[in-house]
């Protein structure tokens, strides 16, 4: 697999886009103005872009929301959507979002001062889905959701809904992504950080130019929890790399071009986020994880992968047993974090048919979905 499809997957590329997107979004922007975030900063406006594909109907019944994942942009989730997939634009009404340090939500690099740059506040997962809470309540009026679906951050996202908004949505599924992030999670992460932070044209978060090597560091040290051991072994990223690709070409692909055009900051506040996540943290429940899992009311589908490196199908397995409403059903796969945004057709098949399924929905045939 070429570093060029991985940015593909997941949705990467930062690019300059008009209100009529590519793969039939509408782009808009949702504004709050004096945002008090979880640490007590008050940011003077907080703006969320975000995507909208079909139309709400009559009964305001059909809306999915699917939050965005890490530097994602709301096309992250057209894997699932259209004909042969599990979401059915012409009946439903899709709402993605973008977490806030991704370059176009409010974010380190686009924040005045006196938040610009490294001033910018940690913002949590909760400060996330308490804006898209108003998001979807004040811009778009949708009282109520058909589901959350969530992939990555995008599942910390669906865990957060089912705990702080237990009765906003009728189902919610996340894929590849847990209710806390664990030690050695925030372990990655950190050393991740290090990684980029050593270079010393970061100046502290100051830089004036993108401190490219520690870019290119980050870069490495992420691409080796991406996938799993054996899909190394097996050198799976021949499936979609070009003609005469080498170890060493893909691997200079990744360490160069991993996330095109993306501001050190921005990836730093977004890795804080990762790390703060904890549904236990959700006010009244003190801290206990457990106790937050168990308060989750709504049928809930967990679909961890089963060779994820950032989120150990052993959490999953852990998280599940306190959960009452739970649906386990790992991704059988080798293709480690990237499994739960269907990176491969088998993949892509099976999060469309159980998705579907668990949500009572029809998966509209194409042409060659027939074959």
């Amino acid at each position: 697999m070429s570093f060029r499809v991985h940015a593909a997957i997941l949705i990467l590329a930062a690019f300059c886009l008009s209100a009529a997107e590519p793969g039939g979004a509408q782009r808009h922007e949702f504004s709050i103005q004096n945002f008090k975030t979880e640490s007590g900063v008050v940011l003077p406006e907080a703006r969320i872009v975000y995507g909208t594909y079909g139309q709400l109907n009559a009964a305001g019944d059909n809306a999915i929301l699917l939050p965005s994942h890490y530097m994602a942009n709301l096309h992250g989730y057209e894997w699932l959507m259209g004909p042969g997939h599990a979401l059915d634009t012409s009946q439903l009404f899709l709402v993605t979002t973008e977490l806030f340090g991704n370059g176009r939500s409010s974010s380190p690099s686009n924040t005045p001062e006196p938040f610009h740059g490294p001033r910018f506040p940690i913002v949590t997962i909760r400060d996330n889905v308490d804006a898209v809470h108003r998001l979807l309540t004040e811009d778009l009026h949708v009282k109520h959701l058909k589901a959350v679906i969530g992939f990555s951050m995008g599942a910390q996202q669906a865990f957060q809904w089912a705990v702080s908004y237990p009765d906003f949505a009728d189902r919610v599924v996340a894929t590849s992504g847990t209710a806390k992030t664990y030690g050695h999670g925030i372990v990655r992460l950190e050393g991740q950080i290090a990684a980029l932070t050593a270079d010393a044209a970061f100046k502290g978060g100051d830089y004036t130019e993108p401190p490219r090597k520690g870019l290119e560091a980050f870069a490495v040290v992420w691409t080796a929890w991406l996938y799993s051991q054996e899909w190394w072994r097996k050198e799976l990223w021949r499936t979609n790399a070009k003609p005469g690709a080498t170890f060493e070409s893909v691997l200079e692909g990744y360490r160069t071009h991993f996330i095109p055009g993306a501001d050190a900051n921005n990836l730093i506040l977004q890795m804080r986020t990762w790390e703060r996540h904890d549904v236990g943290k959700t006010p009244g429940f003190n801290g206990d994880v457990e106790r937050a899992l168990r308060s989750i009311q709504v049928p809930f589908l967990y679909m961890p992968s089963e060779t994820d490196l950032y989120f150990p199908v052993t959490d999953a397995r852990y998280e599940a047993a306190f959960m009452n409403t739970v649906t386990l059903r790992p991704i059988p796969s080798l293709w480690g974090h990237t499994a739960g945004a269907g990176s491969n057709p088998a993949d892509k098949k099976f999060l469309n048919e159980n998705i579907s399924e668990f949500l009572g929905l029809k998966i509209v045939p194409t042409s060659a979905s027939q074959k």
